[in-house]
């Protein structure tokens, strides 16, 4: 057993064989920012200042050859070797919300686009809400043991009630069984709150929300939390999809805009074709919409919200704009860890790593 020492706030805990960083401080109750729980996002990065560790599951394919040689680890992978002394990142905000599991039923489903599904779910009979913030995610419990993680599109509600947004993944066999079987009254076994992507309000500066197909979900609800606030901080959406009806739910994000003096709405689409067809719409990607707008971020605090390559292109080009990186909070879920854990099966492992 080997013993973690965060510098910054001189917090301890261990780490028992085998287990990750990550699985350790959420044991101890110290909430450590993560989101793909794979090795793929980067939420969870860590600067490793003493102390040796391994990934024996998943290589950290999020850390550049940069960030590598600046001794940066994945928590959610890395496994220590020796005693650590890390700068991490503390989201305190979600420390006393306990994660557990409970049953509920589905009492709306309805098509939001042509390959998404939105759900609305309560607490099954005797069951409690949970406890959560906007922007966490909760995990569904599959038969055989695996999970299927879905961002809540909902702040929290007085009746516990839940709103996801699933897109059916061609070969999926959950998504295809939500698309395609699953009915009003059908119950669900689920996980939650996970995930520390959820809204700062120790800041007065401006916010961007960048979002990515269903990556929209997450940034919903931490928009509508502000909104419900009164913030009067500046805040702009940008939302990128493929082709417009990918945008599911702009005429929300648009009423938004309408009817909030701070609040601005970018729709942005990667398909040249469909914005000349339409008002109101750029094209390119979604990321670069925001660089074009915005060259210099280092006075904003950015949420992102979207598929991992969206979160990968962006990362890099956010922070050499000027973005600290400790302002860039980011939600990347769009497989299950299972899933990405057999996508990158096959691929150069990394072994030991030395602070």
């Amino acid at each position: 057993m080997f013993n973690v020492t965060l510098k910054s706030s001189g917090r301890q805990f261990s780490v028992a064989a085998g287990e990750t960083v990550l699985e350790a401080a959420q044991r101890a109750g110290v909430a450590l920012p993560y989101s793909c729980r794979a090795g793929v996002c980067g939420s969870c990065k860590a600067t490793l200042l003493q102390g040796h560790c391994e990934y024996p599951r998943n290589p950290p394919l999020a850390l550049s050859a940069s960030a590598l040689a600046h001794h940066a680890v994945l928590l959610c992978q890395a496994v220590p070797t020796s005693d650590l002394l890390l700068e991490a990142r503390e989201v305190t905000s979600v420390e006393d919300i306990a994660r557990r599991q409970l049953g509920m039923v589905v009492t709306e489903k309805w098509r939001l686009a042509s390959d998404v599904t939105g759900l609305r779910l309560l607490p099954s009979h005797g069951e409690r809400r949970l406890n959560r913030l906007p922007g966490q995610y909760l995990d569904v419990l599959l038969e055989d043991g695996k999970r299927r993680p879905f961002s809540i599109t909902n702040g929290p509600q007085a009746d516990g009630m839940v709103e996801l947004h699933v897109r059916h993944v061609a070969g999926g066999g959950f998504t295809s069984w939500v698309n395609d079987a699953l009915k009003v009254g059908d119950h669900l076994r689920v996980e939650g709150p996970l995930g520390t992507f959820v809204p700062r309000e120790d800041s007065e500066r401006p916010m961007l929300f960048v979002a990515g197909g269903t990556g929209f979900a997450p940034v919903k609800a931490i928009v509508e939390h502000f909104i419900a606030l009164g913030t009067r901080r500046p805040m702009q959406l940008y939302w990128g999809a493929r082709v417009a009806a990918d945008l599911y739910l702009r005429p929300l994000a648009e009423r938004w805009a309408a009817e909030l003096p701070n609040l601005q709405f970018h729709a942005v689409v990667s398909e040249p074709v469909h914005a000349e067809q339409a008002t109101g719409l750029r094209t390119g990607l979604v990321h670069e919409a925001v660089l074009v707008d915005h060259p210099d971020l280092s006075g904003y605090d950015v949420y992102m919200g979207g598929p991992p390559a969206m979160i990968d292109a962006a990362h890099q080009r956010f922070l050499d704009a000027g973005l600290p990186e400790e302002r860039l909070y980011y939600d990347s879920i769009e497989y299950a860890p299972d899933v990405l854990a057999q996508n990158i099966a096959g691929r150069a492992g990394f072994h030991d790593l030395h602070g």
